[in-house]
């Protein structure tokens, strides 16, 4: 069989370091691929004015798949000063690469997996009947919509006249905020599409029917966002009525979600949800998991597009660390999820076990796993860097 090509995007901060250790997990493992760099983040956007430049679009454009670590985003202010100066009076103006990419690909269904690995002393934990304390299992995967609701970026501050007056036709706006001048207002539209609803939930309910799992859990608010909300959990209803008849649909509202799954998540399996409610939802699960350092993700377009990446973000303040102290586990195991979609079920397997048995046995812990504050002392106070967590994890493959 011909070796894979894998376009690699460290970006900013740790993804550099902890991409350097899925690497030599997949090499370790016996995977074999080509990997091609590729360059996206801050030092792009500062040097070049584009976080996300075309020769990087075209690369993943040819290859497909892509391993991604982690990037720098600050508020347009910060982006402008730190332009260099002979673009700063071009009109650039900086935007998160990582919203680009799934826009330009239209990377529409976002997967984030939850799941304890036993032994993990971060791991949810509760008190039960009688005071004992009790350590459910969480197995949850949340279906997020990665491109339409809150975060598309359809808004304005100070918006233009025919954007204000179209909003004067609504009644409501026209009570509460008719007598607000525009240049006192900032207006952020959440939009959902039928056809992207759609492909969201349908994928959420595969996901459910292949791995056995007995519940979709809707996590919106269509008791208050009428429109929106609205109609994905409508649709959820007929989707679930007229196709997926033996999968139990579930109703949450995000507040109260986010109250239940502090007191039972081992009664949620499939989660689907918009785009901010989606992010919201899920990184409140992995906290149940350990945090950020265990949540991995894959983005996936309908043209056969897909990026992989950990959800936690550059934390520049660790970067520059002379011994790397982050946990890698998160971009290993997002480098698990890109085996799973190439059929690599095998070697994803081996390595999830090699991380279940690092973890279970104890003796390699990052700071993190330590419930110690970051810092570079870590490793002196027996915390286990990045590469030693790496080398615990590559002694457990077979």
């Amino acid at each position: 069989m011909a070796k894979r090509t894998i376009v690699t995007l460290p970006g900013d901060g740790i993804g550099n370091i902890v991409m350097k250790q899925a690497l030599r997990v997949l090499d370790a493992s016996g995977f074999k691929a080509d990997y091609i760099h590729a360059d996206i983040g801050w030092d792009f956007w500062c040097r070049e004015g584009n976080p996300l430049p075309d020769r990087t679009l075209e690369l993943i454009r040819t290859h497909r798949i892509a391993l991604f670590g982690a990037i720098t985003s600050k508020p347009n202010d910060e982006a402008k000063a730190e332009l260099d100066p002979s673009l700063r009076d071009k009109g650039m103006v900086y935007s998160s690469p990582i919203v680009g990419l799934r826009q330009k690909f239209n990377l529409d269904i976002c997967v984030r997996p939850c799941r304890s690995y036993p032994g993990n002393p971060l791991n949810f934990i509760r008190r039960g009947r009688g005071g004992a304390v009790e350590e459910p299992v969480v197995d949850v995967v949340i279906f997020r919509q990665n491109t339409e609701g809150l975060y598309s970026g359809v808004e304005w501050t100070n918006p233009p006249r025919q954007v204000h007056e179209a909003f004067m036709t609504h009644p409501k706006f026209r009570a509460n905020y008719g007598a607000v001048p525009p240049e006192e207002l900032s207006v952020s539209t959440r939009i959902f599409t039928r056809k992207a609803t759609q492909r969201i939930l349908t994928a959420a309910f595969e996901h459910a029917v292949k791995y056995g799992y007995k519940s979709v859990t809707v996590c919106e608010k269509p008791n208050v966002i009428r429109e929106t909300s609205g109609l994905m959990w409508k649709m959820a209803k007929d989707t679930q009525k007229n196709t997926y008849p033996g999968i139990k649909l579930i109703n949450t509202n995000i507040d109260a979600q986010m109250m239940w799954l502090t007191k039972n998540p081992e009664d949620y399996g499939v989660i689907v949800a918009g785009n901010m409610f989606g992010d919201i939802v899920s990184d409140a699960f992995a906290g149940l998991i350990g945090g950020l350092g265990f949540a991995c993700s894959a983005q996936f377009s309908e043209e056969g597009i897909a990026v992989f990446e950990p959800t936690h973000g550059s934390a520049p303040k660790y970067a520059g660390y002379e011994i790397p102290i982050v946990n890698p586990i998160a971009m290993i195991e997002s480098a698990c999820m890109m085996l799973d979609y190439i059929d690599e079920k095998s070697t994803a397997a081996r390595i999830r076990k090699a991380i279940s048995e690092t973890i279970l046995e104890g003796k390699t812990r990052t700071y993190d796993m330590m419930k110690m504050t970051g810092s570079p002392d870590v490793v002196k106070n027996g915390a286990a860097s990045t590469i030693e967590m790496t080398d615990a994890i590559i002694s457990k493959l077979k």
